[in-house]
């Protein structure tokens, strides 16, 4: 990946009569990056998409293209690759007529279009319905065709809104795959927006994550899990769990009697909570020698190659997801001790 900057999204704020869409959104993406807007629904993504794509006007900022302000062009012009929800297709037209459209509107035709829509075919492994029409396709083949009718025409930007949400989950889990792999293939700028944190983790280089409108952060997915910028990011990418720890005392807190430094340091009386994931909670028996913080099993289900638990420590409810080797012989209802390590607890100002 090339460390340019293909599109700056320049303090873009969007207003809705009174309501604030988007606020000050300022991000720099890379060319041939990766990247996934992620946030509940409300958050702005699809707001943000919408500018990008032309479809929609800032209130106030800039879209810088390659160094050019794109913001008051056309959508037409701008000449993005789209994908869908509803993907768009059109159902009178075979599928080879389908990747072709973009091609024919831009006046690419005869043999030179007949040669870029053969290359996506074999690209997409379709060759074989080409002359299929697309209302006899399964929703596996439609993404496909439509991924590559947005990319028929070597867009600067791919745009993406949720298109495999409609998808089965083992339909999507391989279609998250197929849409990564083309993405290398052809190193397009690519923006996706998902309010699906596996599929975003999964495909992102770069994961962008809004709330109210405002970016809360912007970094890889694995700086954004294991180092969430605040207690909202922590709590919405995976299954933390957010512990009112009370207030600094001496640079740091007590987490069920182990300490834990503010890192970055805070002064002394400020409130915090402590951020401790799921899959950072070891569980054991209770045993006679015991010195670890001890619970009580109060829920548990089998995910498979996992067990999810609720362990209730002193009427705080904790999450914990641990492999089943290693909680073999615990059941409901059951004393178990806690062990974790203080180094991957987050510390966030409390209020």
């Amino acid at each position: 990946m090339s460390s340019d900057i293909h599109l700056h999204i320049r303090n873009v704020s969007k207003k809705f009569g009174s309501v604030d869409a988007l606020r000050d959104v300022d991000l720099k993406i890379e060319r041939g990056s990766f990247v996934c807007l992620l946030g509940p629904s409300g958050c702005g993504k699809t707001t943000l998409l919408r500018i990008i794509a032309g479809f929609e006007a800032a209130t106030k900022g800039q879209l810088i293209l390659d160094g050019k302000d794109i913001s008051d062009q056309a959508p037409h012009k701008r000449g993005f690759g789209m994908v869908f929800q509803s993907l768009a297709l059109f159902p009178h037209m075979s599928v080879a007529k389908n990747i072709g459209y973009g091609l024919k509107l831009r006046g690419i035709k005869g043999g030179a279009q007949r040669t870029r829509v053969e290359e996506l075919l074999d690209v997409i492994q379709l060759p074989h319905i080409a002359d299929r029409p697309v209302s006899a396709l399964s929703g596996g083949q439609r993404q496909r065709v439509a991924i590559a009718r947005a990319l028929a025409i070597r867009p600067p930007l791919f745009l993406l809104d949720e298109p495999l949400s409609a998808l089965d989950a083992k339909l999507r889990d391989s279609m998250q795959i197929e849409l990564r792999q083309l993405q290398q293939q052809f190193g397009v700028t690519t923006v996706l927006v998902t309010h699906d944190q596996h599929e975003a983790m999964m495909l992102a280089d770069e994961l962008v994550v809004l709330k109210d409108g405002a970016v809360r952060q912007s970094a890889s997915p694995s700086d954004v899990y294991n180092q969430p910028a605040d207690s909202f990011v922590a709590d919405f990418l995976g299954a933390a769990n957010l512990i009112d720890v009370g207030k600094i005392t001496g640079g740091a807190v007590e987490l069920f009697g182990t300490k834990i430094a503010s890192k970055p340091p805070h002064g002394e009386g400020v409130p915090m909570l402590a951020a401790l994931r799921a899959e950072h909670i070891g569980l054991s028996p209770v045993l006679a020698n015991n010195t670890q913080p001890v619970g009580q099993v109060s829920f548990m289900r089998d995910l498979g190659p996992a067990t999810e638990f609720v362990v209730n420590v002193g009427g705080q409810d904790l999450r914990v997801r641990a492999s089943n080797e290693n909680t073999q012989g615990l059941e409901m209802g059951a004393n178990v001790a806690l062990t974790f390590d203080p180094a991957q607890v987050s510390l966030f100002k409390g209020t």
